[in-house]
């Protein structure tokens, strides 16, 4: 049983609670931070109570649920994730008997929409785990402000991205799919770390195979066309060094169009479609391929469908890179390149 530990909670807000032995009842919960009015507190620290008698929390992995709350009068969507100070896991050993506090954070939203987000919000924690100090003076200036600004640090960046670069977007989903080098100058920091995020969402990242992605990485690093610029010195950005092709600028249409509702988690699930889209026709293209290696008709079929998807100069790239290693579906992938160029 640990006595100094916390909870946080609020509606776009922080509620740390803390435990030191989650699998069983032995612990105790004290309030660290929370911007939730007292009733609803501590219907927010049973819940958390609960989660932690069953053992359902794992350190550093975040879960979402819904929540009934007193105040305000209906369920809400609950971000919760328990974790240990960074600096005291690593001082710990089996040997010695350091009782380091453990500290659940929840953050609290109009809905289990915050699911989308939850890797984000993962993210988010793992950054508070290595900064948290418990010292006072850090929780006032550092960690309390930190737990405020979840919902505009971790949920709003793509929403911030779309509404800068509007038409312009296309050219940052092309350099995203692509895997083109991107430059940021005269931003500031914020917008820099948000374009960073938007083309790191952007791109098949974890989608497709490691190696393909490191090949498509070097290869379009060396291509002549040489990283993609944007200049953040006037209201809109300038690009120069920028691509695109039909499939990025139909998907830019969707974003553009879903900012007029200002909806954090429709354009985060914009842009899981438009991932999905991509990967279909990589797969697609690489199916159609492999009949083409005996069949000219196939062939026919993989030309047409890379004049037709609206994105065939990046899907030729990336089968180009996955197929290097075999001789026949390489012949296929020559062929092709030959076509697109004529």
């Amino acid at each position: 049983r640990s006595s100094q530990q916390g909870a946080d909670g609020g509606d776009g807000s922080p509620s740390s609670a803390a435990a030191e032995t989650p699998s069983s009842e032995d612990f105790s919960l004290s309030l660290l931070d929370t911007n939730l009015p007292a009733e609803a507190e501590t219907e927010l620290r049973s819940f958390i109570a609960k989660r932690l008698t069953k053992g359902a929390l794992f350190e550093g992995m975040g879960n979402v649920a819904s929540v009934g709350l007193s105040i305000p009068e209906y369920k809400v969507g609950c971000y919760y994730c328990r974790f240990q100070q960074e600096n005291l896991l690593e001082m710990a050993t089996p040997e010695s008997d350091i009782n380091a506090p453990e500290y659940v954070v929840c953050f609290l939203g109009g809905s289990e929409k915050e699911d989308t987000f939850r890797l984000e919000l993962d993210k988010y924690i793992q950054s508070l785990k290595i900064n948290l100090e418990l010292e006072q003076k850090t929780l006032e200036t550092y960690v309390n402000p930190y737990l405020r600004s979840w919902f505009e640090n971790a949920i709003c960046p793509i929403q911030r991205v779309v509404q800068l670069f509007q038409e312009k977007l296309a050219f940052l989903l092309h350099a995203a799919l692509s895997y083109t080098p991107v430059e940021v100058k005269n931003a500031d920091e914020k917008t820099e770390k948000d374009i960073s995020r938007f083309l790191a969402a952007a791109s098949l990242q974890g989608l497709v195979q490691e190696g393909t992605m490191t090949s498509l990485c070097i290869a379009m690093t060396e291509e002549q066309h040489k990283s993609m610029i944007i200049d953040c010195s006037g209201p809109q950005p300038q690009l120069h060094n920028a691509g695109s092709n039909r499939f990025c600028e139909d998907w830019m249409h969707a974003f553009v169009n879903g900012a007029e509702g200002g909806n954090p988690f429709l354009f985060q699930q914009i842009l899981e479609n438009f991932k999905l889209k991509a990967i279909q026709d990589i797969n697609n293209l690489k199916r159609f391929i492999r009949q083409a290696e005996m069949n000219h008709y196939a062939l026919f079929k993989c030309y047409m469908f890379l004049k037709n998807c609206g994105s065939g100069d990046i899907l030729l790239k990336i089968v180009k890179v996955e197929h290097a290693e075999m001789p026949e579906a390489r012949n296929v992938v020559t062929v092709l390149e030959e076509f697109m160029r004529e």
